[in-house]
């Protein structure tokens, strides 16, 4: 059986996780985060290929060449709040998505309240450290192993 092929997605300044306001993001880098999730997609039967930038033409790219992917799971970041270029690649591919936030955006500043993606994706997780991102990949996952039935 192949595996399921997962694009993730890290936008401006997570490449400082761990040394970042370690009171909203926690202690774990970037680099522990990956190597638990490369492990843990091993044995879901997934392959993870995973691009961090802080620049936003380079998400943009990867987005529009995702359809060799099944899923694409997301933390936008401040693109989050400003970023109609990045909502308009997701919307012009038919990858689905999920979008993960480390912090609650909704109990931060006010201008964080909003996402420009949060619409159109196949659903949110925020506010739960990298744990969301686990949970993002084990819903990819089962909704994908639903659509091969």
């Amino acid at each position: 059986m192949n595996s399921f092929k997962i694009l993730l997605l890290n936008g401006p300044n997570l490449n400082l996780l761990g040394t970042r306001e370690s009171s909203i993001y926690g202690t774990i880098t970037l680099k522990e985060l990956l190597n638990k999730l490369y492990k843990k997609s091993s044995t879901m039967n997934a392959k993870i290929t995973h691009v961090q930038s802080n620049a936003e033409h380079i998400l943009i790219e990867e987005i529009h060449k995702s359809i060799k992917y099944d899923y694409i799971i997301i933390n936008p970041a401040a693109f989050t709040h400003t970023s109609i270029a990045l909502r308009d690649a997701l919307l012009s591919v038919k990858t689905p998505f999920i979008e993960v936030h480390i912090s609650n955006i909704y109990a931060r500043e006010k201008f964080r309240k909003n996402s420009w993606i949060s619409d159109i994706s196949s659903g949110v997780i925020s506010g739960f450290g990298t744990d969301g991102y686990f949970w993002a990949l084990k819903t990819a996952i089962t909704r994908l192993k639903k659509n091969k039935k």
